[in-house]
């Protein structure tokens, strides 16, 4: 599986290089600083076996291994030999064999060695078998050599890994630590939020990339200033002259009041056409979220939308947990959905509240018996002026589910569409739950 973040791929790196460093610097210490010292042990070792062995030879036959000679010179060395069947050489045959040191071993002496070692009470043991005395084992103890010599090294070596990773962890950290803020921003920007200057930090490549994107930010604010004022404008100018219109065509004589009835119908319709625009592009202010009950806002619309030729059955989750939001947007998003069933459904309309089972989100859902929309057409649903013309008509702006997907983002919220199975479209806006 392909790592894509830049934190863990530098994780991952940090600690490759680590480990290799750690394999190498084992291999060198044991081929240039082991390797070394155990050929010198094993040459003195075998330089003093070999006298022993000489000493030996020069003395009358018959001589037991323990005579005071011999004794005196393995007393010297620390060697105590054992024959193979006694119990003491059941050790031997329990120690790890050392091949470079009977190869070493046996080229010292001149004659086929063994050489294992084992872990005893006191310190590590040698056992060496030589062909030369073939009934008998030496036993030499390496009484320099103890098993807790090698726990400080393993201890500190882990200890310097540990730290090591520790620092390499922070410093990632702090180089991301820019980056994350930057990510927070951009993902604000999308969803409409202008957010403050990002300070400039981190290396010279992240301070670039910010800098960039305060003045993208910036840019991006002066436009969204510039068309909420060009948008107000325009709603001013053109609401005057069909207000003008209005008052005139409802002063028209009795006799012209089928041609006022259009154009009064016309005003209206560029009225509601003027107001969707100025919603869709109004900004959001989160500063002026509070709590809200959607069972309180589902029984509003659907009061205020349903009558004696529509009637909207209600289902809501009681108790439902609030979201955090501005009620008058999530009002406007749910009252177009309903709006949008009216007007494609066939007199059946259900909305209907709930929370998920993680108690994380709460939903509102509009359900209808209309036609429904070709699951080609779902995606772009919610695109500004689209309307989705070959399964539900061509009536409205184009702006109303737009509007929706703009109010549930600026909530964080989701959309979710489907056909019904029995026929129709089913629309669920879900909101996080406040905690």
């Amino acid at each position: 599986m392909r790592i894509r973040s830049s934190f863990t791929q530098s994780i991952f790196i940090f600690l490759t290089l680590l480990i290799a460093s750690q394999v190498y610097s084992y291999y060198a210490v044991f081929n240039y600083a082991l390797m070394p010292s155990l050929q010198q042990f094993n040459k003195i070792l075998g330089h003093e076996i070999n006298l022993m062995l000489d000493d030996s030879a020069s003395l009358e036959d018959g001589l037991e291994m323990d005579a005071p000679l011999r004794r005196r010179v393995l007393e010297q060395l620390g060697v105590t030999i054992h024959a193979k069947d006694s119990p003491m050489a059941d050790e031997y045959y329990h120690a790890v064999t050392i091949d470079l040191m009977s190869e070493e071993m046996s080229n010292e002496l001149g004659s086929p060695t063994d050489v294992r070692m084992m872990l005893g009470s006191d310190s590590y043991i040698l056992w060496m078998s030589i062909e030369s005395l073939p009934d008998s084992l030496l036993r030499i103890p390496l009484s320099e050599l103890q098993e807790e010599d090698f726990t400080p090294l393993f201890r500190n070596s882990l200890i310097m890994a540990l730290l090591i990773v520790a620092g390499g962890w922070l410093f990632i950290r702090l180089q991301n630590r820019p980056l994350i803020a930057l990510e927070k921003a951009a993902k604000g920007v999308g969803r409409g939020e202008i957010p403050p200057p990002l300070p400039e930090k981190g290396a010279s490549e992240i301070r670039s990339v910010t800098r960039a994107f305060n003045q993208m930010s910036k840019g991006i604010q002066a436009l969204e200033e510039d068309r909420a004022l060009l948008m107000a404008g325009i709603s001013h100018d053109l609401r005057t002259p069909l207000t003008r219109i209005r008052l005139a065509t409802e002063m028209m004589s009795p006799e012209d009041s089928y041609l006022a009835e259009g154009i009064i119908s016309d005003t209206e319709e560029c009225n509601e056409i003027i107001s969707q625009f100025m919603d869709y592009l109004k900004p959001v202010n989160k500063d002026s979220f509070i709590p809200v009950d959607l069972n309180d806002i589902a029984n509003d619309v659907a009061s205020s939308e349903g009558g004696y030729e529509v009637q909207i059955e209600t289902e809501l989750h009681q108790p439902l947990k609030e979201t955090i939001g501005s009620p008058i947007a999530i009002k406007r998003a749910v009252s177009n959905l309903v709006t949008n069933a009216i007007r494609y459904g066939d007199d059946w309309i259900k909305v209907s509240t709930g929370i998920t089972a993680d108690n994380k989100l709460v939903w509102v859902c509009i359900e209808d018996n209309g036609p429904g929309i070709e699951q080609s057409q779902i995606g772009k649903l919610f695109e500004p002026f689209t309307r989705g013309d070959t399964a539900r008509g061509s009536e409205g702006t184009g702006l109303g589910l737009a509007i929706v997907k703009r109010i549930v983002s600026q909530h964080n919220g989701s959309v979710i569409v489907n056909n019904r199975s029995g026929g129709g479209l089913k629309v669920q806006i879900s909101f996080p739950a406040s905690k």
